[in-house]
């Protein structure tokens, strides 16, 4: 009997090395592939965080009637310089996003409104229909048409990080109704 322990002296030594290096290929892979998920969802919040901020910046331009009587400038208060938004996430003064509306709101169709489409009990085309009886000295106005116009914008804004190298671009459409008298100056 003590001849067979003899033979096995060092055995499991080598099994033992061998199931700790195993073990230890696992755990390395095991962090490398925790390293890159985290770097994925880091990503997509970034990405997230820089569509929020375009949208944001949207918004607040089709908010105000500012886009359509100057384009080039349709931010009330640019960060910088005119049609730029700077956003602060984390309330620290320093903007983590900057959108930028490159190229500048552009008109893309107008349609003067016909009287006869209005529905008078709806304010907004009462007031489209005031001076109807007139129909002078109101520039676009033509036959039949009231003193509003409908028209459609296109609004891209580029977002880009301060921070990181994140990047989105959203371009928008949206329909405003001008008057007759902006329509021939906002959209030509």
């Amino acid at each position: 009997m003590n001849a067979g322990f003899r033979r096995q002296d060092g055995a499991t030594l080598v099994i033992a090395l061998i199931m700790l290096v195993v073990i230890t290929l696992l755990a390395v892979s095991s962090l490398g592939t925790t390293n890159m998920n985290l770097k994925v969802v880091g990503n997509m919040q970034s990405r997230g965080e820089a569509l929020h901020a375009t949208q944001q910046a949207i918004e607040t331009v089709i908010s105000t009637p500012q886009f359509i009587a100057n384009p080039a400038n349709a931010l009330l208060n640019p960060c910088g310089t005119a049609n730029t938004l700077c956003t602060d996430l984390n309330g620290d003064g320093t903007p983590e996003y900057t959108t930028q509306l490159n190229p500048a709101p552009s008109c893309i169709s107008v349609k003067p409104i016909k009287a006869s489409e209005l529905i008078l009990s709806s304010a907004e085309d009462l007031g489209c229909s005031a001076g109807q009886a007139q129909q002078f000295g109101v520039a676009g106005v033509g036959s039949g048409d009231s003193l509003c116009a409908s028209t459609v914008w296109d609004i891209t804004a580029e977002t880009k990080g301060m921070a990181n190298r994140t990047r989105v671009t959203v371009t928008q459409g949206v329909a405003v109704r001008i008057s007759a008298d902006d329509m021939d100056s906002s959209c030509i």
